[in-house]
Formats: structure tokens, sequence, C-alpha cells
């Protein structure tokens, strides 16, 4: 369970760092365009690694 969190937030700071470095220079994709939506895809991918492992 502890893992899961730790991999929740690690990957919730690379996707905010992924929207911050790479983006989305339209603004219409979809899970790109927002700040939030990078973040939550980035912790839920980050759990779902850290408990594969």
């Amino acid at each position: 369970m502890g893992s899961m969190i730790i991999g929740a937030a690690i990957g919730g700071v690379l996707g905010f760092l992924y929207y911050k470095l790479v983006g989305c220079s339209s603004g219409t994709c979809p899970i790109t365009s927002k700040p939030l939506n990078t973040v939550m895809y980035g912790a839920v991918m980050g759990m779902l690694v850290s408990s594969a492992a």
C-alpha cells in the first residue's frame, strides 16, 4: 500500500513536469492540455507501475 502512494506521488510529479516541459501547444490535447489532467494521469500510471513491481 505504501509503495502505491509513493508511486502515485512520483507519477504526479512526473506528470506535472511533462506538462511544464512538453505540454500541448495547440491546447486540444485531451491529457496534456491542463496540468490537473497530466498530474492525475501520471499518478494513476505511477500507482499501476508500483503495484506491478
